[in-house]
């Protein structure tokens, strides 16, 4: 690669690489971007936002996601005004990712991450409560006073007592995200979703300042519980999925709560503190690991994140295991084959799918191309799960 290539926005492996002198922002870009082809934003605003900022500045990055954020939620407000729900919707759908996005370098207690988070979660609410079935937004019991908030979606297409996909994200990921990454494949499919904020992530973290677990099996279970009280899912057919840090909980999990059916780690974790031993307060995601695991420097981060290792757990797992993981992740490649090769090595029923970069979705948890992960992982459940997809009708969206 030439001087003038490696300094210029350019393509990588892993996807487009937007500041090449600042890898963590040039990542977060990615991400954005590539959920545009969810729904989770359009392209040309999604470039037009980057173009207005500049490398290693936070608050460049903060003002100019909030710029077309409010743009978009301004504009779904006055579509629907005029009766023009879908667009409202769409508008909505685009706005609570900038948000998102837009929250994402501030400090946990600054302020104007609520404010993000709040709008956010509006503007998905705004939409996914004008789908059809109407999604419900709900509180999953958990700690007295502190509920887990989460988004419950039936699937159109699924008929009476639907299979059921519990979604958490990771580290930085939270349930309106998981909308792009997991949750409108599972609807697509046949499935219903549930998409929630564990301990450490969304509104859990920000509302009630309930900072993540090792024994991510406690608030999972807590989620079955509410879900076993229906009447329209099928309780023999409830997955977990889990992406990057939620890889970890997801096969933690499912190693402990027999009522999990199936489990997909959307990006693998092994032993978190090896990956993070080395880390300081200098570390690009140092602010958020800190904020999520409520310590106050790296160092502490790792001592408490020992607890987070899957050796002598995972063995325990009856359900089938998916594991995904792009082949050219920017934050761990090594993990998923020490987790497959473990699993393998306990006699699981596992598969291993390592995602390259002439299929695109090389990046970590496919961010580069959100589409082909969602794809291959909700395939993979609904043949777990049985579900002929020749019999569903596919409605459009």
């Amino acid at each position: 690669m030439s001087e003038s290539a490696s300094t210029a926005p350019h393509y990588e492996p892993f996807g487009w690489h937007h500041w090449p002198d600042d890898m963590w922002m040039s990542y977060q870009f990615r991400r954005g971007l590539g959920e545009t082809q969810e729904g989770g934003g359009a392209v040309g605003e999604a470039f037009l936002a980057a173009s207005r900022m500049k490398s290693n500045d936070f608050e460049s990055w903060y003002r100019e996601w909030m710029v077309i954020a409010n743009r978009s939620m301004s504009r779904g407000d006055e579509e629907l005004s005029k009766g023009h729900v879908r667009t409202a919707m769409n508008n909505w759908l685009r706005a609570a990712n900038y948000y998102r996005q837009a929250e994402f370098w501030l400090k946990g207690d600054d302020p104007r991450r609520m404010e993000a988070f709040e709008r956010a979660e509006k503007c998905s609410i705004n939409c996914f409560t004008r789908m059809t079935p109407r999604a419900e937004i709900i509180e999953i019991p958990y700690e007295p006073g502190k509920p887990l908030p989460a988004y419950f979606i039936r699937s159109p297409n699924g008929g009476d007592k639907q299979p059921v996909l519990i979604s958490v994200g990771g580290l930085d990921s939270y349930k309106d995200e998981l909308w792009f990454m997991t949750g409108r494949g599972a609807v697509q499919r046949g499935m219903s979703v549930l998409m929630v904020d564990g301990p450490g992530q969304g509104g859990a973290l920000r509302r009630h300042k309930l900072t993540t677990r090792h024994d991510y099996e406690v608030p999972i279970g807590k989620c079955i519980d509410w879900l076993v009280k229906r009447n329209d899912i099928d309780p023999s057919r409830i997955a977990l999925s889990g992406s990057s840090l939620g890889g970890y909980y997801a096969a933690r999990a499912a190693a402990k709560e027999p009522r999990i059916a199936a489990c997909i780690s959307h990006g693998a974790v092994w032993k978190a503190h090896e990956r993070w031993a080395q880390r300081d307060d200098s570390h690009g995601l140092a602010n958020q690991i800190k904020w999520v695991f409520g310590v106050n420097s790296m160092k502490e981060a790792a001592e408490v994140v020992r607890a987070f290792d899957l050796e002598g757990i995972l063995g325990s797992m009856k359900c089938p295991y998916l594991i995904i993981n792009g082949s050219h992740d920017v934050l761990s490649v090594e993990a998923c084959d020490q987790v497959h090769q473990y699993a393998l090595s306990q006699g699981l029923n596992v598969t291993m799918r390592l995602t390259n970069p002439e299929e695109t979705g090389a990046d970590h948890c496919q961010h580069d191309n959100p589409t082909i992960g969602q794809e291959l992982m909700l395939d993979w459940l609904t043949d777990v799960f049985d579900i002929d997809q020749t019999k569903l009708k596919f409605y459009a969206g």
